[in-house]
């Protein structure tokens, strides 16, 4: 299962950076620049919650930490959208993918 999964993700003939995932709804990296996306937008989420403290405001919460990861996170979700296959639910590998 574990062969046939990754020759799935590199069987990517568009050079997409991100592919369905092979169970449930969303998408899974699959080049180097999918991952380096990834890192980024996590970087910048956990960057974002270290300047968050105890003595932080609601108001400085919600404009320093909520803001920006909503942002950011509809900007990550664009790129994916741009550059990886349809999200579509999946529950195993594609018919055409599948071993005979």
């Amino acid at each position: 299962m574990i062969k046939e999964y990754i020759n799935y993700l590199r069987d990517n003939p568009k050079h997409l950076w991100f592919k369905r995932k092979l169970f449930g709804w969303g998408w899974t990296p699959v080049t180097w620049q999918g991952w380096l996306l990834v890192a980024v937008y996590l970087t910048v989420v956990l960057f974002l919650s270290s300047k968050i403290n105890a003595q932080s405001s609601v108001i400085d919460t919600v404009y320093y930490l909520w803001l920006p990861i909503i942002f950011f996170t509809f900007i990550f979700i664009v790129i994916a959208i741009k550059k990886g296959e349809k999200p579509k639910w999946n529950w195993g590998l594609p018919k055409t993918q599948e071993p005979k």
